[in-house]
């Protein structure tokens, strides 16, 4: 996963966040009126949940290097927002007493089987990632601008669904990076344990009498000790190597 300023430009989950949102932009301006929406909240609902999928997407992209607990939350925001805008679409199908395409029908297989282009922009991306989302959408032009809205409604929750098990793996990634590599927090202890050994390297501090790493002086928290100081080997808890600082 690439992380920069721009970094969520390449990933196909916000490629195609970008697809849905402008498709169901486009989708509210033309189907829903006064008539069938009254006071405007299914417009406002519809628009606002297509439009919580790429803000998330990339705001918790943008949030990789700094805190991983927030990436996955923010992910995973933007998967509810968007079971919540394939459930209208869906409920949008029954109200014309209508279903969804069976995944084995012709239809459903042609939509489901249009792949997106891999970004291939080096610099310019706001630009060139414009463009590049505006082609990928112009893929799926067959049944977004057909003018029927059962046909439009379908599209949109094919991808919808297709998205959200997109963003359902890159919530299972991120977890698996989490478990290993730790958050924020961890990555500070880490450093601060590694600047800690090098501090004490520096001033003289003993080698453990157990495996021989540098030790670090510690304070004792509990016991007959408690408030004194002593050497402790600095990969305890692997290690309870210790010495008295006198």
């Amino acid at each position: 996963m690439i992380v920069n300023r721009f970094g969520y430009y390449w990933l196909d989950s916000w490629v195609l966040a970008n697809i849905i949102q402008l498709a169901t932009q486009d989708f509210c301006r033309r189907y829903l009126n006064r008539k069938n929406d009254p006071c405007g909240r299914q417009y406002d609902q519809m628009t606002q949940a297509a439009r919580s999928v790429p803000a998330n997407i990339a705001e918790g992209n943008s949030r990789h290097s700094t805190s991983r607990e927030t990436e996955m939350k923010l992910t995973d925001v933007a998967r509810a927002s968007l079971s919540e805008l394939a459930n209208d679409y869906l409920n949008w199908l029954l109200q014309w007493e209508s279903v969804p395409w069976s995944n084995k029908s012709s239809e459903h297989q042609s939509v489901s089987h249009i792949q997106l282009d891999y970004p291939t922009y080096k610099d310019d991306v706001q630009h060139l990632s414009s463009i590049h989302i505006l082609k990928q959408k112009h893929k799926f032009d067959e049944w977004l601008h057909s003018g029927d809205s059962i046909k439009e409604a379908n599209c949109l929750l094919i991808l919808c669904n297709r998205l959200i098990m997109i963003l359902g793996k890159q919530i299972e990634n991120q977890i698996a990076t989490f478990r290993t590599e730790g958050g924020f927090s961890e990555a500070l202890a880490a450093e601060r344990l590694t600047f800690r050994i090098e501090e004490n390297a520096q001033t003289g501090a003993p080698s453990c009498p157990k495996c021989g790493k540098p030790m670090l002086k510690r304070v004792a928290k509990k016991g007959a000790n408690a408030g004194n100081e002593f050497w402790s080997c600095s990969s305890y808890p692997n290690c309870n190597g210790t010495r008295s600082v006198k």
